[in-house]
């Protein structure tokens, strides 16, 4: 009788999980894996994929009010949710039976069932266990909420993409990118939209010229974004809700939307019984090779919350299925990965912020640029675009770019191939601009920013980084 049903047992069917269960497999791996939801994760189901379709919709009102600029004259447009709502559907279930398909075309075997740790090797599947020789977890991560009265009244992320209809006023909770996002998408389809963050400006963690450029257009967009403002509670009041907020104030709203955080997937999964190590909040412990505190179990992906990108589980899958099935050991680059938020207007960003790098001693040239896109030269849009380019003084070498403006993540993610090479800054003036692109102005911004006078890093943390 075999010691193991299984040489590698996934929990998890999200694209991680599922990257990891079809490579291994074909390495020669006798694999398993379990899901108990929906195939594809959050990023296929209740994140990445169904928010860029929504955002796609929102845009349109932007292109017909700018198509009057370019001599066009548009009837009266009309927009139905329910129908948005379900052509996503459609697609999302599309793509969800696809990521089934690739699994068994991998000859992994796909169980739909709650998994839990048992010890180190076992795994409860809905009353029956298996066994396995490595398992990998990749169980992603939810929303989280504050506990304040009446939070049961609003809704995240998840319920977002399952509305039966428009709300015709909507507050957005946090400051993040899906708080962001979500407030772009609302208030483009036609919701008045409020954006209520407890700090400013938005987007923490970014460049802190990104955070204030960004949070002023989001403003110019109609949203009524107010910083430095809290909700305490959440009361019922007739058909609507009404916010109570920090100071007295109160706002009355149809539907509220929470976006403060997420937390790692982690609870009732059993890590305790198997003795895997995690912190206080849930998140599983792992070393550059993903191997958690025992050795044949490993975790990839948001549960352990090193950078919380699809991209990112995909590329630590595959570094762990090459490292312990493939023979070909390697570790994950965390470093120079690039982000992207699909607010409006777009954010994306690749390398270091200006304060991160400064806050590694080094002398710095910051290149700056601002400027309204020739669409908008006819389209009547107030819509500017910024770009930066910080770049090591000593060496040359651009250590991050950063920008807001339409196709921003597309114009970023060739970028992030120059940074992750260690270009400089002569080789971004070496290249040849593509005339008429916002992108040229990568390659053409020659000046850089007066020297600073030098603050501490808590003064430049308070000034918007």
């Amino acid at each position: 009788m075999a010691l193991y049903d299984y040489d590698l047992f996934v929990i998890g069917g999200g694209s991680g999980g599922v990257r990891a269960a079809r490579m291994a497999s074909g390495y020669g791996a006798k694999v398993g894996i379990a899901e108990e939801y929906r195939w594809g994760g959050t990023c296929v189901i209740r994140g990445c994929v169904p928010k860029k379709l929504l955002v796609y919709a929102s845009h349109v009102h932007d292109e017909i009010a700018d198509a009057a600029g370019f001599g066009w004259t548009i009837p009266e447009a009309q927009f139905s949710w329910p129908k948005l709502i379900e052509n996503k559907d459609k697609e999302i279930a599309r793509l969800s039976r696809i990521y089934v398909e690739l699994l068994t075309k991998a000859k992994v075997e796909v169980i739909e069932a709650h998994a839990r740790l048992v010890d180190r090797h076992t795994i409860e599947l809905d009353g029956r266990q298996v066994r396995a020789k490595t398992i990998l977890l990749a169980t992603g991560g939810k929303p989280e909420r504050p506990r304040i009265p009446g939070i049961e009244h609003s809704i995240t992320s998840n319920e977002a993409f399952h509305l039966p209809h428009l709300p015709k006023r909507v507050a957005v909770v946090g400051g993040g990118y899906i708080a962001a996002e979500f407030a772009g998408i609302f208030n483009g389809l036609g919701a008045k939209t409020h954006l209520l963050y407890r700090g400013a400006p938005l987007l923490r963690g970014f460049d802190g010229d990104v955070r204030a450029f960004v949070t002023e257009e989001i403003r110019k967009k109609g949203v009524d974004l107010r910083t430095n403002s809290d909700v305490e509670a959440i009361e019922p009041a007739g058909t609507h809700l009404r916010l109570k907020l920090k100071g007295g104030e109160s706002l009355d709203v149809d539907q509220v939307l929470y976006a403060t955080g997420r937390v790692p997937n982690t609870e009732g999964l059993g890590l305790e019984a198997a003795g895997v190590d995690v912190d206080k909040k849930g998140i599983i412990r792992v070393d550059g090779h993903s191997r958690t505190s025992i050795e044949n179990i490993y975790a990839i992906g948001d549960c352990t919350d090193r950078l919380a990108l699809t991209p990112v589980a995909i590329k630590e899958a595959m570094a762990f299925v090459d490292t312990v099935f493939g023979g070909k050991p390697w570790a994950m680059d965390h470093s120079n990965v690039a982000h992207a938020v699909f607010c409006q207007p777009q954010v994306a960003t690749v390398g270091m912020s200006e304060v991160a790098a400064r806050s590694e001693g080094r002398r710095l040239d910051i290149y700056k640029t601002n400027f309204k896109p020739l669409k908008a030269t006819l389209s009547g849009s107030t819509e500017r675009v910024f770009m930066k380019l910080v770049v090591d003084r000593a060496s040359q070498v651009v250590l991050g770019v950063h920008m807001v403006g339409a196709d921003a993540a597309e114009i970023i993610q060739s970028i992030a191939i120059a940074v992750k090479m260690g270009a400089t800054k002569a080789q971004f003036d070496q290249t040849v601009a593509l005339h008429p692109t916002a992108a040229e102005e990568f390659v053409t911004m020659r000046t850089p920013e007066p020297e600073p006078v030098e603050p501490g890093l808590e003064d430049m943390q308070a000034a918007g980084e």
